[in-house]
């Protein structure tokens, strides 16, 4: 498993999220690369973004999370 830095994007509206791109090559079960990712999206507040196999097998996932800016009030 190899995990690329996180990214931050803002669309529409002020949302901005946080992506984080993570390799799992073929030798990793569904179950444990499930395993992983949930244990990710419990811990860290992530969510699937995308997930992408290739030809040879490697899983190429996408997770995101919002970020939450605080707004100082007077």
């Amino acid at each position: 498993m190899s995990a690329v830095r996180s990214q931050v994007n803002r669309l529409s509206r002020g949302v901005e999220w946080e992506f984080d791109k993570v390799t799992f090559s073929r030798e990793f079960p569904r179950t444990v690369v499930t395993k992983l990712l949930v244990e990710r999206a419990e811990h860290g507040g992530w969510e699937l973004d995308r997930v992408r196999i290739t030809a040879d097998g490697t899983r190429r996932v996408v997770l995101r999370r919002k970020i939450i800016r605080a707004v100082r009030t007077a």
